[in-house]
């Protein structure tokens, strides 16, 4: 016979990593104890209601100790005895609580911005996973009770952003909306998450997408085409090979004469950056600088908050590509889908096609792995500046090259 619950036994019990645990409490048939994987206890109580089986949450441990959820639940059995549903009682004793009205203090957008604040604020991606859950999650649920958005409707919002292909993005927003809602649930805020036994939406390949001569000449004329904000930034991404974050935030005064400088705060590495600027990049941004702007950045159209919109900026660019690219070739012409940071792999890949040393280009692209990893990180702290001015130099030299001629090969 299983031993009845104990409040020093369940301070006790240990969670699954995996997956939520419920067990049962001896002393009442029908409550449980429900562990999740990331340690938080709550009480819930299962029961047959008109022959169908329901679930009623009681409280969280240990704000409801042992002989509360106990007494909680023996109330909650005492209604059904009297044909009176349980969870429909708490329902509605909620909405007189709350006056069926959303209020503020509970809407997604009020609960985001705290978490924004409080958790958000402190770690170095916060402003990317911010602003991926406002693109995504805020103008759907923005004004939404936070305990109304269920499971059904989460998965919803997962399945229409990998029905267009982009499944990285959604397996990101699962990971995201997942830590956003354990939040409210530590918090009590909410009784349960509706992430709970969420998988990845698919698998995802390691790209390999590197642009062809003729694709790199097509990109290169479709942004001369577009120019001011999409076609300069697609412009410096490729002849910078920086990551998108980084380019879409630059601001003058990180650009200092011939050399763009990051401080640890705006890489992904957290380490300060140099990046030696080609004539070519230089003319770029020193036409973005003539523009009006009353902030700092250079990549904004509103003249107060970075360039956002990424993926439709993409698809601005991708469609002149296959506009230049069907008058060049006399027909129809589809380009493959590419993404922006496929030009950072263009760029390192074009670099070692024109012979730049592989730790040169790792430098250039700020990587701390392969070459620059172990022991060569600790021992070896020669910057190559000179080395990566000259490869970005010979890189931009390269680009302007092919877009000035028809070239069948590819990178």
């Amino acid at each position: 016979m299983a031993k009845a619950l104990t409040p020093k036994g369940i301070e006790a019990i240990k969670p699954d990593q995996f997956k939520r645990r419920e067990i049962p409490d001896p002393a009442l048939s029908g409550l449980y104890l429900v562990v999740q994987p990331s340690g938080v206890k709550s009480w819930a109580l299962r029961y047959r209601f008109l022959t169908k089986t329901k679930k009623m949450t009681l409280g969280r441990w240990p704000l409801m100790g042992l002989v509360d959820a106990r007494a909680a639940a023996s109330e909650a059995l005492a209604k059904r005895e009297l044909g009176v549903d349980p969870v429909t009682a708490k329902k509605q004793a909620e909405a007189m609580r709350y006056d069926t009205q959303i209020t503020e203090h509970d809407s997604f957008r009020s609960l985001m911005e705290v978490y924004s604040k409080r958790h958000l604020a402190k770690l170095k991606s916060g402003r990317v996973v911010r602003r991926e859950l406002e693109r995504h999650a805020m103008k759907l649920w923005g004004d939404n009770d936070i305990r109304d958005i269920s499971k059904r409707d989460v998965i919803d919002l997962l399945d229409t952003i990998a029905e267009t292909g982009r499944i990285p993005t959604a397996n990101r927003l699962r990971s995201y909306l997942a830590h956003f809602f354990r939040w409210c649930e530590d918090r009590d805020v909410i009784s349960n998450s509706p992430m709970l036994g969420l998988k990845p939406v698919g698998r995802e390949k390691s790209r390999e997408r590197v642009l062809n001569d003729d694709e790199l000449r097509w990109f290169w004329l479709a942004c001369i085409e577009l120019g001011f904000p999409w076609g300069f930034l697609g412009q410096i991404l490729l002849l910078t090979g920086q990551r998108l974050g980084e380019v879409a935030g630059i601001t003058c005064d990180e650009i200092q004469g011939e050399m763009w400088t990051m401080a640890g705060g705006r890489t992904k590495n957290g380490r300060s950056h140099d990046v030696p600027l080609s004539s070519v990049a230089m003319n770029l941004l020193t036409k973005i600088q003539d523009f009006e702007n009353p902030s700092q950045l250079l990549f904004t159209t509103t003249g107060y908050t970075p360039l956002s919109g990424f993926h439709k900026g993409r698809n601005h660019i991708a469609q002149r590509m296959c506009e230049i690219a069907s008058r060049e070739m006399g027909v129809e012409v589809d380009v493959p889908h590419w993404t922006f940071h496929d030009l950072r792999r263009t760029a390192a890949t074009g670099m070692a096609r024109i012979g730049v040393p592989v730790r040169v280009t790792e430098a250039i692209l700020n990587h701390v792995s392969g070459t620059a990893s172990g022991i060569v990180s600790v021992y070896q702290k020669h910057d190559y500046a000179l080395e990566k001015q000259d490869a970005l130099y010979a890189w931009a030299e390269f680009v302007i090259q092919v877009t000035e001629r028809r070239n069948e090969g590819s990178l």
